[in-house]
């Protein structure tokens, strides 16, 4: 499927029905989510925060804010919450709801979240607004994209083509741009979000770690889209699943940047040590 006939949030390519999608997305998350957590304690998520998890996927970010940060509440949002069910903890509520539609207001929150949903939405500049719209105010908006740091310099390796092609036919099918995602701490500041902050973290494609299993699966859902593009074929992209698995790694992987910005420009706090 091409264009925004492709489905919301990228199901013409990451059905959550298809088998194995749910295992897909908690590989992302043993990749990213320690340093999730850690900036989100660094932020000071704790008792009496009330917290909204946007495209929460199976709830691990949602379930840590509850078990060991101690906030008071997450509301965690995802177009399809089939991920979440049989998995209650106390505090956690779900919704599945569409975040771009028009009137999506769920409440006021201390902390707004969301990782890896905008750069998959054409409507990304409006959504910013939407969700900084949300925040109570002491509240923090933490917003998390991909960042793709496979050059058009770098060795035409069996993985930087892959990457590169992934990159392309996600443009082409569900609209994923993340292009605009290092301009997140000027967009934030638009908002008018104060103590502005932002950080990128490049976690490395060890042989067999989550991360390059993640990738591998991640090829697999899109491999008929970057097929079309012209730019590889199959015996390629099984080319670079042999260098993602193979020891001494494929390469540099693509980035996630992390962004924030507080609702008040009261000093807010930053407990990394």
């Amino acid at each position: 499927m091409r264009g925004k006939d492709a489905g919301r949030y990228g199901e013409g390519l990451f059905r959550p029905e298809e088998t194995g999608e749910g295992d897909r997305i908690d590989l992302g998350a043993l990749a990213y989510d320690g340093v999730s957590t850690a900036r989100l304690a660094a932020l000071g998520a704790g008792p009496g925060w009330h917290c909204l998890d946007v495209g929460a996927g199976t709830g691990t970010l949602s379930r840590w804010l509850l078990e060991s940060a101690g906030v008071e509440t997450v509301l965690a949002v995802d177009r399809d919450t089939r991920f979440l069910a049989g998995k209650d903890t106390p505090g956690l509520s779900t919704l599945s709801a569409d975040i771009s539609a028009p009137g999506f207001d769920p409440g006021r929150f201390q902390l707004v979240h969301a990782r890896f949903v905008l750069m998959h939405l054409r409507c990304w500049r409006r959504m910013i607004a939407t969700l900084a719209g949300l925040l109570a105010p002491d509240g923090v908006l933490v917003l998390s994209d991909a960042v793709d740091l496979t050059s058009a310099g770098a060795p035409a390796t069996p993985y930087t083509t892959v990457m590169r092609t992934m990159w392309q036919a996600l443009r082409e099918t569900i609209g994923t741009d993340t292009s605009w995602v290092p301009d997140y701490p000027y967009l934030l500041r638009e908002e008018g979000l104060h103590r502005v902050g932002a950080e990128l973290h490049a976690p490395p494609l060890a042989a067999g770690s989550p991360l390059s299993r993640f990738w591998a699966d991640t090829w697999d859902r899109t491999q008929d889209a970057m097929v079309a593009t012209g730019r590889v074929d199959a015996a390629q992209i099984a080319r670079a699943r042999h260098e993602l698995a193979s020891p001494g790694g494929a390469g540099l992987s693509p980035g996630m940047l992390t962004a924030w910005g507080w609702r008040t420009d009261r000093a807010a706090p930053d407990r990394r040590g």
